[in-house]
């Protein structure tokens, strides 16, 4: 399943670059890409564990950059 998310105080394309990097580590995620320009996150991932994977999608962009917020 692939889907779409708008993204809130994402502050630089450094971070950017790391939360895509850390997103695409996670078990059952096919691929990502987290755009700084558009503020916007796509993840491709299993359908049957998609609620668990953005879990752990949040949690990775937390570590990253806390203040930054994926509007689900």
């Amino acid at each position: 399943m692939k889907k779409k998310f708008k993204m809130e105080n994402l502050d630089c394309a450094n971070c950017a670059a790391k939360m895509e990097n850390a997103i695409k580590k996670i078990p059952g995620v096919h691929d990502a890409s987290v755009s700084f320009m558009m503020q916007k996150m796509t993840i491709d991932a299993e359908d049957d564990r998609f609620d668990a994977i953005m879990d752990e999608v949040v949690a990775a962009c937390a570590k990253v950059e806390p203040d930054c917020k994926i509007l689900r």
